[in-house]
């Protein structure tokens, strides 16, 4: 049984999503690209999410987003649900389209996390030597002149979506949101943190491309490649997966925040064994969403603090 996670309205979390063995399906072609934009802002809106940043590659997807009202796990459902549908379509793919690991969540809990996580998604094309410069990369994505003041723009894709269901209209847009928590020296000062490390992403990616003697693939090869091969470069099975982050030189954030998932997970299997004993009058810890959603159960409006 996996562990329960608390769910918390206003929580910015960064979000990983990976293809099933690693195929090409999500190609950056225009097709592609367009369905997930389209999709994205779609749910985004639907379930009250603000998008920050984000980036497709081949083979995964990478989103920055700020749950504002606690629904995480619905948009999560439907984004997904909907992606695989439509690749399912557009690549004429039979079976699975997500590998069978849950979808990797880790919420990020100080100004330095954010500024680091968006900047690690940002440069992914670039440490997978696809591209010398993230800007460069044809897939959908965000450069980090857009977060907080671009706009992700789509018409609806042809493939799968049905143009008589209202829920899918024939245009949509969403502004890229900032953070909640940006710093002092506001958007400007944000954008440039997030900027200066992209840079230091880059040129470590670059020296990595440079010590092992390998091409950058290029934009434009990248685009071409078959969407039914499976990429090849070593990538560390079985890896962990973290609840959270708080970057790098944060003091005892670390601590405190292991501390809370341990009380929240505590309190949570506390009340978890009452509800299977009968007692339906359990109430469980703030941030419970399954329990809450599907079983009608109490949940506690005090937040714990350890």
């Amino acid at each position: 049984m996996s562990q329960p996670r608390e769910i918390v309205a206003g929580a910015t979390y960064m979000i990983t999503r990976r293809v099933l063995r690693r195929h090409l399906l999500l190609r950056p072609d225009a097709a592609i690209t367009q369905f997930l934009v389209y999709t994205l802002a779609v749910s985004a809106r639907r379930y009250g999410l603000q998008v920050h940043a984000f980036c497709a590659m081949s083979t995964h997807l990478h989103l920055i987003v700020t749950d504002v009202n606690g629904v995480l796990p619905g948009f999560l459902q439907f984004f997904h649900r909907t992606v695989a549908l439509g690749t399912k379509v557009l690549r004429k793919w039979e079976g699975s389209v997500w590998d069978h690991e849950k979808t990797s969540v880790v919420r990020l809990l100080t100004r330095a996390a954010v500024v680091e996580k968006i900047a690690y998604v940002l440069a992914n094309p670039v440490a997978a030597g696809l591209v010398w410069h993230a800007r460069e990369w044809p897939g959908a994505k965000v450069d980090v002149s857009e977060i907080g003041r671009g706009v992700l723009h789509a018409a609806r894709p042809s493939a799968y979506l049905n143009p008589a269901n209202p829920q899918w209209p024939a245009e949509v847009t969403l502004p890229l949101a900032l953070p909640p928590t940006i710093g002092e020296d506001g958007a400007e000062g944000f954008r440039r943190a997030v900027a200066a490390e992209l840079d230091r992403h880059e040129a470590q990616a670059h020296a990595e491309v440079r010590r092992q003697g390998i091409r950058c693939l290029g934009a434009e090869r990248a685009g071409k490649v078959s969407p039914y091969e499976r990429a090849t470069s070593f990538e560390t099975l079985r890896d962990r997966n973290p609840t959270f982050a708080v970057g790098r030189e944060q003091g005892d954030a670390w601590r405190v925040a292991a501390a809370a998932v341990r009380a929240f997970r505590a309190s949570y299997r506390v009340a978890l064994k009452r509800w299977c004993e009968g007692v339906r009058s359990a109430v469980f810890p703030t941030g419970t969403w399954w329990m809450r959603t599907f079983h009608g159960a109490s949940v506690s409006d005090v937040v714990l603090t350890v």
